[in-house]
């Protein structure tokens, strides 16, 4: 007896959700568990976890700050790089700063709003950043279209004057004058749209002392690894604040430096957790 059309549709529908609930629902994810089992990959399944005297002190998928209570670096570790991950590597907020190049004018604080501290945008971000490695390293911390403050140079520019928009008066502006205009301050919440947005290169070294995985974030937020280059730079430091020989940290250095992926994919970097751990065990 053929079944009413109606009933065989239901019929086949029922069977196909059937026959995908025993393949994806259940043999996949239990295929998917077996395969994570594996010698070899159980440790990659669980998180790569990294432990110290047998407790997990982090992830080598996952980078996290060396900082103080204060957000102050600590000396004697190596920094990673900037993150933009919720309030830094925080794995359920993982996205990039979405800041694109154009991003260059920074909102200021209205004094008139308390606890207003504005928004840095990408440019400043970078300077303020660049400012604070050199600081920190003890090198030459400026970056072309930066100011010696530690923001971005951008000027808005009129027929007869141009204002540093990313200094808020009373501030001094990072130059007297641009192309025999004035230039003055900017006055929180005044309207500038009038003005050529003009960034100002300034006399910084086309090459910066500081690297660019320095002052910018990955983008996931997550990225454990900083360049061979960044880990160079703070060898010196490193080593001051241990009491070693930077010859010594410079060998750690090179032991946890990895190469490429696949031998030619990116370039060859250096996880930051496992290189500090190794420091502590030595």
């Amino acid at each position: 007896m053929r079944l009413p059309a109606w009933l065989a549709q239901h019929l086949a529908a029922l069977r196909a959700l059937v026959a995908l609930t025993i393949v994806l629902g259940l043999a996949y994810p239990l295929l998917m568990v077996a395969v994570a089992r594996i010698p070899g990959l159980s440790g990659h399944a669980d998180g790569s976890l990294i432990d110290r005297d047998g407790q997990p002190v982090g992830s080598a998928l996952i980078g996290q700050s060396f900082v103080d209570n204060q957000g102050n670096p600590l000396k004697q570790y190596f920094q990673p790089r900037p993150s933009a991950a919720g309030d830094g590597y925080d794995p359920k907020s993982t996205s990039a700063g979405n800041l694109g190049p154009e991003n260059v004018v920074d909102t200021l604080p209205d004094p008139n709003v308390q606890d207003d501290e504005g928004k840095q945008r990408l440019l400043t971000l970078v300077c303020s950043r660049s400012k604070a490695v050199g600081e920190l390293e003890g090198i030459d911390g400026s970056r072309p279209y930066c100011t010696p403050g530690g923001v971005g140079a951008v000027l808005a520019v009129y027929p007869d004057h141009a204002v540093s928009l990313n200094e808020a008066c009373p501030a001094e502006p990072f130059i007297q004058q641009f192309q025999g205009r004035p230039v003055a301050c900017a006055k929180p919440g005044e309207d500038y749209s009038g003005g050529v947005i003009t960034p100002v290169r300034g006399n910084a070294p086309g090459n910066p002392a500081v690297p660019a995985d320095a002052v910018t974030a990955s983008g996931s937020g997550l990225d454990p690894h900083i360049s061979v280059a960044y880990a160079n730079l703070q060898i010196k430091r490193v080593a001051a604040a241990r009491n070693r020989s930077e010859a010594d940290v410079r060998k750690l250095v090179e032991e946890h430096t990895e190469g490429r992926t696949l031998g030619f994919i990116g370039e060859p970097a250096v996880n930051v957790l496992e290189l500090n751990l190794a420091l502590d065990r030595s």
